[in-house]
This record gives C-alpha cells, structure tokens and sequence, in this order.
C-alpha cells in the first residue's frame, strides 16, 4: 500500500518517526503491549502506517490485514447507525425510548434495596430519551463499575455476556425490570446504553443489527474486514488478546480459538465488533468527509455536524457531569455528542488538539480521533485490557500533533 508524502501533507516526517521510537522502546520492546498498530492521515490520505510486534504469542508480525476487537470503537459505528434512521424520519433524537422499546416503560430510579432486598423505586423526572442513549445520560449503567448496587444486579444477572442467554430482546427486557442509577439527563454515566441504542435500530429497521451494519454501513463503505463474528477463512488474521497483571500481560482471548469468531447470541451495539486499521479509516474519513466516501452517503454533513456538538445538559463537560468510574476518556474540558467524546477546551484537556475534534476507544486500548479542523484522523491498534493500564493515547496525540508543521 502506497502512503502519501507526509511533508505535503504538513508533516514533519522525522517527528512522526519518533512515534514509532516511542511505542517500540517504551512498549513493545518491553514487552508492556504486544503489538502496536499506528494510523495517521490528512485529508483522507495516509501519511503514516507503522506495525510493531507479533499477531499472536511466538508468530508473525502484525501487518495492515491484522484483525483487532474495537470494543467500544463500535459506538460511534452505532450511533451513525440511529442517525440513518433519524434522516429517513423512522425516530427522532428526542423520541422517548419506550415508544421503541416498551420494555422500558416505567421503569424508575433505584431509591434503595438490593442484595437480597427488593429494589425499591421512584418516578423520573424525564423520560429516557433517545438523545440520553446516545450521550450517556440515561441512568444506565455497566457492570464493570463496581460502584452500586444497580451494577451488582447487572454483573448477578450476566446482562453483558455476549455469548450468554440473552439476545438483544432478552436483554432490553432484563433491563426494563432494573431501576436506573439516576433520572435522565442528570447525570453522565458510562454505559450499556450503546447496546440498547442497538436494540432500537433493530425494532425501527426491522432488520438484525449485523445485517443493518453490513448492507447499510460496510458494503457502501468497502469495509469487508469489519463484523461481529470473524469469518472462518479470516480467523488466522485475529491478533491474541491479552489482560494487564501486575507485573505484565496473561493470554486473555486466543486469536486462534477466539470468542470473536463464533457468533455472539448478544451483538453489541456498544462493544462487539472486530476491525482492521485500514477499515476504520475508512469510516474516519467518511466522517471527515461529512458522510461520505467513495461515492456511497451514509449520512447528511448537518447529521454529522449535529453529533459532534457537546450535547451535555447545561452545556457542562464531563467534569461536573460524570458519576462514572470509568470511561475511554479524560473528564477535563471534554463534553459528549451523540456517539463521540468531544474537545470542547483545549487547554483544559492539556494536550494539544482542536476545539471540536472528537473521538472514542475501546477496552483493549485501540482508538481514534478525528480533527475536522485539521483534517487529521488517527486508528491506533493493540490488544490489552483495561485501556487505562498506560496513558499511551496522550502520548499519541502529543507527538501527532507536534509533527504537524502547517
């Protein structure tokens, strides 16, 4: 694959150099991530392609056709998803979610119970919305976060097994019997929310959330490496995947008996994908492009527009806002769309970057960002949970960013 002349592009090229130095000396060499997949472009044009690292323990190196499980880097893809339908007038960003999904209807805030007690509720102030989904206001929560009982009754009732015993239905209907941890809209809280978001595309599209993405997003896009269960002829392309221990990694999910390759009973809007670098691009640069790629309009530019505003109640950044424990990203002078942390003060955030640029990431620590006022958008590939073990995103950001020369 030929890159783009990054001096051209307004890059620097020994700088960007210095990004490999980096994640080799710091990284791989140490053996602190296995591999590290780096993606830089401007304007739709890739500058910058490096792989560091072996696809699984004691193989090949990773190279561009390297499969990655994206994790929550498939929020954004859902969100888009919705967003189709909202410019086809199926629903609407204020749609209340029981009018999709009457499983949620009533439901309430938990106001005590738990833990062998009967949760016990009160009304909300507002009903969910589908704008609370997709900003994460919506009083739901994951299990991970081992911060409330709500959360214990996620992790008791398994809820987010993606190959457990419910499916997307199941799992709205699970839900609807839960309280939330708050009234929408009144808080920030990393969430399930994306996966609900799923649910509700497919009861207005009629159609599975699988075949939604492939016929309406991937196909059009040319994203062939993209899905929820690897196909038979490509599992030998899926990286291993590993968890941090303290004092190094262990072996969390074979590339070669992966989960990812067998089709999951739950498919995660907000988590379940696997990717390529290259695929990813190509949905970076439609959003770059305002919805666009190729020819092929997956969305309206005012669509995109509208999702990339901070639509945190009162204008507030996740700072004031957020009750979550977790996220993939850092609170300070960060406000939420609908599907994309965004910049909303760059000296807040203190690393260099545009207001307006936005981004997510995964649990394993893949990311991307996209800047529309640079033009520059960024894949980073490795397989290591949790995302927050090493603050490797900052880095990313800083030394893109310094080798940006105009």
């Amino acid at each position: 694959m030929a890159l783009a002349d990054p001096e051209t592009h307004g890059f620097d090229a020994q700088r960007l150099a210095r990004i490999d130095t980096l994640l080799n000396e710091r990284y791989v060499a140490t053996g602190l991530l296995p591999n590290a997949q780096l993606l830089i472009a401007r304007g739709g044009d890739i500058v910058h392609f490096s792989h560091q690292g072996t696809a699984r323990e004691g193989g090949a190196p990773i190279n561009e056709t390297s499969l990655f499980r994206i994790a929550s880097m498939t929020k954004p893809i859902t969100s888009i998803a919705f967003m189709m339908l909202v410019e086809e007038g199926k629903v609407a960003v204020d749609t209340p979610v029981h009018h999709v999904l009457p499983e949620f209807k009533g439901i309430g805030v938990y106001n005590g119970g738990g833990a062998g007690v009967p949760f016990m509720t009160r009304t909300t102030t507002e009903p969910m919305r589908m704008l609370d989904l997709l900003r994460h206001t919506s009083g739901l929560t994951y299990g991970f976060q081992n911060r409330s009982n709500i959360d214990a009754a996620y992790r008791a009732a398994k809820l987010e097994n993606w190959h457990g015993n419910f499916d997307l239905d199941e799992f709205v209907a699970a839900l609807g019997k839960l309280p939330l941890e708050f009234s929408p809209g009144e808080a920030w809280n990393y969430s399930v929310a994306t996966d609900v978001l799923g649910a509700v595309i497919q009861r207005v599209s009629g159609m599975t959330l699988d075949a939604f993405f492939r016929t309406r997003i991937f196909e059009p896009l040319g994203m062939h490496d993209t899905f929820f269960a690897v196909p038979a002829d490509k599992v030998d392309r899926l990286t291993d995947c590993y968890d941090w221990v303290p004092g190094g990694k262990t072996l969390f999910d074979p590339g070669a008996a992966s989960a990812w390759s067998r089709t999951p009973r739950l498919l995660s809007g907000g988590g379940g994908l696997v990717s390529t670098a290259l695929d990813y691009h190509r949905f970076c640069t439609m959003c770059l492009n305002g919805g666009t790629l190729d020819g092929a309009r997956i969305v309206g530019r005012k669509t995109l527009d509208l999702m990339t505003l901070n639509h945190l109640p009162g204008g507030k950044d996740l700072t004031s806002l957020s009750k979550s424990l977790f996220s993939e990203t850092q609170n300070a002078g960060t406000g939420f769309g609908l599907g994309f942390a965004v910049t909303m003060d760059v000296a807040k955030s203190m690393m260099p970057g545009s207001v307006g640029e936005y981004y997510w990431g995964g649990m394993f620590a893949t990311a991307f960002f996209i800047d529309p006022v640079e033009q520059i958008s960024m894949v980073f590939m490795t397989q290591l949970r949790p995302s927050s073990t090493y603050p490797i995103r900052r880095e990313l950001k800083t030394l893109i960013y310094s080798a940006l020369t105009r």
